[in-house]
């Protein structure tokens, strides 16, 4: 049982049943859902890519689930991230903001990633955050520039080059292969009637 009216910390954190996956955001707890099929898909598509990419390079994927420890009262389980300093990975964790987190949203964890997730990120020095939608298919590359985030949007026939691991490139056609199409009300490039 989490006890209210404290905030919760690390320690706490520990203590609690691994049975449900557990977050830690300025010190409430957060209890996180099942993630869906496509969720997996591309979080399989993405790990395997990423793996491949920085194969013989010092910095290392690591799957959820996988706590990182931001601090004493924020605690979080990205769905993948890239530690590019092996000396703070512990047996269970990781102590500090990885060099690279990814999220792929869904509907029950969107606002989750995009307001509270990005603002810790951004806080704790979390040097670039990439947020996957699945549908629509895109990437967004979220890079650190002092206390806020520079935002590229990247579509499926987009290739992306992470900012702050150069060897970290991919073609995100090769992601996204089983993203449903775009809804047929989606904008389109076109010609403008003539006059």
């Amino acid at each position: 049982m989490i006890p209210r009216g404290k905030p919760s910390t690390w320690t706490d954190y520990q203590s609690w049943d691994d049975d449900t996956r557990w977050e830690i955001i300025d010190g409430h707890p957060y209890a996180m859902s099942s993630p869906t099929y496509l969720h997996q898909q591309l979080l399989g598509a993405l790990f395997l890519s990423m793996s491949e990419k920085l194969k013989g390079h010092r910095c290392q994927v690591v799957l959820s689930p996988f706590d990182v420890r931001l601090s004493e009262y924020d605690v979080v389980q990205p769905d993948i991230l890239v530690v590019c300093e092996p000396e703070r990975l512990r047996k269970a964790h990781y102590e500090g903001a990885p060099s690279l987190v990814v999220e792929i949203l869904s509907p029950s964890t969107s606002r989750h990633d995009r307001v509270r997730k990005l603002a810790l990120y951004a806080r704790c020095g979390v040097p670039e955050y990439w947020i996957v939608s699945p549908e629509p298919a895109m990437l967004e590359v979220l890079t650190l520039a002092g206390d806020c985030y520079r935002l590229r949007g990247f579509m499926p026939v987009d290739e992306v080059r992470s900012s702050t691991i150069p060897e970290l490139k991919l073609r995100l056609a090769e992601i996204f292969v089983g993203a449903p199409p775009p809804a047929a009300d989606e904008v389109k490039e076109g010609r403008p009637p003539t006059y």
